[in-house]
């Protein structure tokens, strides 16, 4: 059940690492280290959730994959304008 889990969870880390890649790619850095993050998320997710909730079905961990993974890609973001910089005498 573990290893359907970690599978699925695998899955879906890339399924929101390609959305993220598709809809943000001028905010993102390189397509390995977003795919590469987004699976880790979802693993990390996984693991958590199952040791929290001790298996309490196959929804609610990865319900808790998607979360993880979710705010792991989001740590990846680059502002979307450029910064304003104030000078140093003003």
């Amino acid at each position: 059940m573990m290893l359907l889990e970690a599978l699925g969870s695998a899955l879906l880390g890339l399924l929101l690492a390609g959305a993220a890649i598709h809809r943000l790619s001028h905010r993102l850095p390189t397509r390995s280290l977003v795919l590469a993050t987004g699976v880790a998320g979802a693993l990390f997710g996984v693991f958590v959730t199952h040791s929290a909730l001790d298996a309490g079905g196959v929804v609610l961990p990865l319900v808790g994959a998607a979360v993880v993974s979710a705010a792991s890609l989001s740590l990846l973001l680059r502002p979307a304008g450029r910064l304003r910089r104030r000078s140093a005498t003003a």
